[in-house]
């Protein structure tokens, strides 16, 4: 699944893809795997990732925030 959100705050943030990898201890092939939908993260790397932009995993998978109905 491709994480729309992930690649979005990190342009927002204007933040390098190996800015972040080397942030969080990942690959810079591994993080660009989760933004093109390539290969999906962990729980644990979603957290990180979420934790890392403060934004909800939601926004990191979506591209916006879960909607209360």
């Amino acid at each position: 699944m491709k994480m729309i959100g992930l690649k979005e705050v990190r342009k927002k943030k204007k933040y390098s893809q190996l800015k972040v990898a080397m942030d969080l201890s990942i690959s810079r092939e591994a993080l660009s795997y989760y933004e093109n939908g390539k290969r999906s993260p962990d729980i644990d790397m979603l957290i990180k990732l979420s934790k890392y932009f403060n934004v909800s995993i939601d926004y990191l998978i979506l591209g916006r925030e879960f909607a209360k109905k």
